[in-house]
Order: C-alpha cells, then structure tokens, then sequence
C-alpha cells in the first residue's frame, strides 16, 4: 500500500490518478493512525522550504513519518520541495530540514560571466543517470521530465545523487540513500516517464 502524506502541499489527486491507473493500491494519509498498512510513502510538497516543514509539523505526522522512515525503513519518495525538506538546511529559510540525506537546498545562482537563464527553472528538462538505481529503470540514459523551481540540493556525498538535469550548470535531480529517495522534477505532471518512475518506486 502506497501512502501519499496529505500535509496541505502538493497535488495529490494527480498522484492518485496515476497509482489508479497503474492499479496499484494507495491512501492517502492525514494523521498518524493513517500510516497503518503502508509500505511506501510518497512526500509531495510545493511552495516554500519553511512553510513545507512548519506544514508537517502542524499537521501531527512528523513523528510517525520519521519513524516508518528512519526506524522501520518503509521507502519513501519525496517531490520537489517534498525532497528539499529531506535535506539538512535551506538558504530559502531558516527551519531545519529532516536530514534524512546529508546537504543542503539552495538558490540557483548564474556563474560567473555567464548569461542568466530565467528563474524559475520551469519546462521539460533531461535527467541524466549518474547511477544504476532501480527507480529510473525502463526509460534510458536521458528521461525527460517536467521541472518548476527555484532551488535545488546540494548532496554532501555524490553517490547520493541519482541524475543530474543542466540548468546554469549541473545540478543532482534525483537522488537516494538507502530508502530514501527524492526528485526535484515532478512526475505526477510527466507523462509516461513519470508514470514508470512512480511505478517503480511502487516496486521497491
């Protein structure tokens, strides 16, 4: 049973439409008693780092959730902002993240010299398998997917990094550390690609 956290943050019908199409059993979870029964977990998120975590936090699941995580070790899929809250910190706020992957979230910021590109990152973009993680099986080297934001994470340790998207310069699009797993990208809003993507996630 896929668990989708309903924290206020993120389009979870788009989610449900696709787990109904794949006929893979889901719920949706809205308090801690809803956790039962679940054996993946899918983190939405859009908006603000702060607003997501002080979201979680009001909603009473930050405990249950970091427990099937980080105790029992259920695999958990964050999106967006849903995997920037995973990370330690954000230059965007100043709440601490979860820390369930050592790094931090931040800004994108042009090179030196070169031409700005528009902020934010919005559009289809291809992600790069830097690692043979299962979760982007089935769709070559080079998926495309749909993006929308203006931060990304900044992995302490690169094997934690699944691909990579150039936007400005190279940045971690996916990334992963044992059960964790996070995209920046959204595959509720990427066709087929994100179909697979959220099917395998299903199949971990």
């Amino acid at each position: 049973m896929i668990g989708i956290v309903d924290y206020g943050l993120g389009n979870i019908r788009a989610f449900e439409n696709i787990f109904r199409q794949k006929d893979l059993p889901y719920s949706i979870l809205r308090s801690a008693a809803d956790f039962n029964g679940v054996s993946h977990i899918v983190l939405p998120g859009v908006g603000a780092f702060d607003q997501a975590m002080l979201r979680l936090k009001a909603s009473g699941m930050r405990e249950i959730l970091e427990t099937k995580v980080q105790v029992d070790g259920l695999p958990v899929l964050g999106v967006c902002v849903g995997l920037q809250i995973m990370m330690r910190s954000s230059t965007e706020g100043t709440v601490p993240g979860l820390n369930w992957i050592a790094g931090d979230v931040v800004r994108f910021q042009p090179p030196p010299g070169s031409t700005p590109l528009p902020i934010p990152h919005m559009g289809w973009n291809v992600a790069r398998r830097t690692n043979n993680c299962g979760l982007l099986d089935g769709m070559g080297d080079t998926p495309n997917f749909y993006f929308l934001h203006s931060y990304h994470v900044r992995c302490d340790d690169v094997s934690d990094q699944i691909a990579k998207t150039d936007y400005m310069y190279g940045f971690a699009c996916a990334v992963g550390r044992r059960n964790v797993y996070g995209v920046q990208f959204h595959p509720e809003k990427s066709h087929a690609a994100g179909v697979r993507l959220l099917a395998n996630f299903a199949g971990i």
